[in-house]
């Protein structure tokens, strides 16, 4: 499910790609994608961490059955 692509080239350090292409299994493309999809993941877990006492939330489990 990926939309819209775009072309770029980088230069990377040989050791990093390698590296993550170990922990992957993947080839580069896919390699760097999973990388900047953790990225984006690790933002929405630090904005949600900042949200952490700020929301009143209240569940009521005889109502909600």
């Amino acid at each position: 499910q990926m939309s819209a692509a775009k072309k770029v080239t980088v230069t990377l350090p040989d050791d990093i790609l390698a590296s993550a292409q170990r922990i992957t299994g993947k080839g580069i493309t896919s390699t760097i994608i999973d990388g900047l999809l953790a990225l984006e993941r690790g933002e929405k877990r630090t904005l949600l961490r900042s949200l952490r006492g700020k929301l009143d939330f209240e569940l009521d489990s005889k109502t909600r059955r």
